[in-house]
């Protein structure tokens, strides 16, 4: 063979490989691009007493696009719970105390990043379970430490779930597809809420102690139990830092306030941290970078709104908060006040106080524009415009919304077969 010839086939070879590589490159960009437009956004909202969540648009009307029953099992559970007196007590427990006389069938849910199927945690039932959206069928079922599960966070690739086990004082981090346990850690008392940071290195956990005792004096606050903030490594789950609110609340005079951290928001650069507390008609700012309480915002209290603490739902006065992408406003949820505000993150000066009943969580819309509340005591959620602090819609939902999710499903999704 001539060298020209052997140079010429070499060529040929190179463009050869090139071109395919060229191709394979081109259609599995093609392929990302066309599973990424066959994914729909949407809201989950979890009902927390009729075992259902609605899937609603994520924008605009919020009109529902379908149901999900997330307790296709719930013969074979409470066969299993009446078989056990331990988890039968603990069944009862959670239906006379925290659920107000009502099972608590789902609390928290995100959707696994292919859109295919949704995990939920199922208090009553103390599991975490995925449901495939197609078929509603359980696709795995992964039971906690202890006797409850509660609120989840999941990393931000998708990956990842991270759920409270409240009567373990236990996190379990969860892959989101087949439900193995990837790691755990402890807590304070009744682990609660759960963030993961933006680029996923740390998982934060507020333990918010006994929420169900009459002992709700500020002068029997340290009965509650130990309430902290929890910081861990989000790929070793060993524990970084904790912080111990009553030491920061106390610095500035406010030795009145329960150290009990409810729901809390990142500013975008996370520098701040904003969160509920515990009775309090409000909200507190706290700076990441020197370890202080830095502002306080007391809202207006409901002149109808009982005086009397034992009457506020496990504890809470105001129970949800979210920030807009752009970080300068921030959505309360006036639980039990009965009422959603939008504030202005710099003056803390809050809008128009939105009518709601008994609203128990606040979230962002896809596009951002809008607070979307649930209101647990009126079954719907409502949507308030972040420029005008104006309710622009309410979309009926099941019975005790709690949780909204945003999430995905296929974008011809409409229900599980069958449903």
């Amino acid at each position: 063979m001539s060298v020209l010839r052997a140079r010429h086939l070499c060529s040929l070879a190179a463009a050869l490989t090139l071109t395919l590589g060229a191709t394979a490159t081109a259609a599995t960009a093609a392929g990302a691009q066309a599973s990424a437009t066959d994914l729909r956004e949407v809201m989950f909202v979890g009902n927390n007493w009729e075992g259902t969540a609605d899937v609603i648009r994520s924008t605009g009307d919020f009109a529902k696009v379908g149901r999900i029953n997330v307790i296709p099992d719930k013969n074979e559970r409470l066969a299993a719970i009446n078989a056990d007196p331990i988890k039968w007590a603990y069944f009862m427990g959670i239906r006379s105390g925290v659920g107000e006389g009502h099972d608590q069938f789902v609390d928290d849910m995100y959707s696994t990043p292919d859109g295919r199927s949704v995990v939920v945690s199922r208090p009553s039932f103390a599991d975490v379970v995925s449901i495939d959206l197609a078929t509603g069928r359980i696709n795995w079922r992964f039971p906690v430490a202890g006797y409850r599960s509660d609120h989840m966070a999941v990393s931000p690739d998708g990956t990842r779930v991270a759920v409270s086990a409240s009567t373990a004082n236990t996190v379990h981090v969860l892959d989101i597809t087949t439900g193995r346990q990837l790691g755990s850690f402890g807590t304070g008392d009744k682990p609660h809420e759960n963030i993961f940071t933006h680029d996923g290195k740390y998982i934060w956990n507020m333990a918010i102690g006994d929420v169900t005792t009459a002992l709700d004096d500020p002068w029997l606050d340290w009965t509650k139990g130990d309430r902290k903030i929890t910081v861990v490594d989000a790929t070793t789950y060993k524990q970084v830092k904790v912080i111990d609110m009553r030491q920061r609340l106390d610095a500035i005079g406010l030795t009145d306030f329960s150290d009990a951290v409810r729901p809390a928001v990142f500013s975008p650069d996370e520098s701040k941290l904003y969160f509920q507390v515990s009775f309090f008609n409000g909200f507190l700012e706290y700076d990441v970078a020197t370890d202080r309480i830095t502002r306080v915002k007391t809202l207006p209290k409901n002149p109808a709104t009982s005086s009397d603490r034992t009457t506020w739902v496990n504890d809470s006065r105001h129970h949800g908060i979210s920030m807009n992408p752009s970080g300068t406003k921030l959505c309360v949820a006036g639980t039990m006040d009965d009422y959603a505000t939008v504030v202005d993150r710099a003056s803390l000066q809050e809008g128009p106080l939105v009518p709601a009943s008994k609203p128990y969580w606040a979230t962002v819309s896809g596009d951002g524009k809008d607070c979307v509340v649930s209101e647990s005591g009126a079954d719907q959620v409502t949507a308030i415009d972040f420029a005008t602090g104006q309710k622009t819609v309410s979309v009926p939902v099941g019975d005790h919304p709690q949780r909204v999710r945003l999430g995905h499903v296929e974008a011809n999704w409409s229900g599980p077969s069958g449903s």
